[in-house]
């Protein structure tokens, strides 16, 4: 089953700029892969569509058996509990400690204090970070506030990741490091879609690429036509 399909999805904004021209793909449960394409290509306009931060001119975008053009009001926050995002600026809130940031998407769920206590501990020590619990994101290098991005955005176990350009300020070694975070979590049932223009990096990680051109779909790479 797919947890995420686009349908001929087109994204016209105003002015006239065509920032998506009928794409279709899909991504099916327990799947990582990855979307590349030059500058203004429109791989955040993509994002933008599955975490309902726009809405496609023309197309269907569904999630599971969900036509998120059919997801409004209340809804849209239940639809974003499902997506965790990992941004390029890791996008912490500084007056926070690590634990607290970590929290938040339980938080707002409403989970028992007891329980978001012990999932923050567990996803921390899986990044490494079970030490920096209590610090500030200040006081960390930008390799470790971008594994808070990440358990922030996997801490509700959500269906799917999404992460923007999500290495782009890392050095090859961090980079590495990430992405072999990332490779583990559709065993545990998070399927995950990465933005980067990274060629080398998406030669070495052998996953499903998407080429976006000026809006279109103009490729579909099957690991095995990954070479090194």
């Amino acid at each position: 089953m797919s947890v995420l399909r686009f349908e001929n999805v087109s994204k016209q904004y105003p002015g006239g700029h065509q920032a998506l021209v009928d794409v279709s793909f899909d991504v099916a449960e327990g799947e990582m892969l990855f979307v590349t394409g030059h500058s203004g290509a429109g791989k955040s306009t993509l994002l933008k569509l599955i975490h309902l931060s726009e809405r496609p001119s023309r197309g269907a975008v569904l999630f599971g058996d969900r036509n998120l053009q059919r997801t409004r009001g209340g809804k849209v926050a239940l639809h974003r509990r499902d997506v965790g995002v990992v941004y390029q600026d890791h996008r912490l809130l500084t007056d926070r400690t690590i634990g607290e940031n970590v929290a938040l998407p339980l938080i707002l769920r409403g989970t028992r204090r007891a329980e978001i206590g012990k999932r923050v501990r567990s996803v921390l020590e899986r990044m490494g970070l079970g030490h920096r619990e209590k610090a500030l994101p200040s006081q960390l290098s930008a390799g470790e506030q971008q594994r808070v991005g990440i358990a922030r955005a996997i801490i509700a176990e959500p269906r799917l990741l999404v992460a923007d350009e999500p290495t782009g300020n890392l050095d090859p070694t961090l980079s590495a490091e990430i992405m072999e975070l990332f490779a583990g979590l559709p065993e545990r049932g998070t399927s995950v879609l990465v933005v980067s223009h990274d060629l080398p990096l998406l030669r070495r990680m052998r996953r499903r690429v998407l080429v976006l051109d000026h809006g279109r779909l103009v490729d579909d790479i099957s690991p095995q036509d990954l070479a090194e």
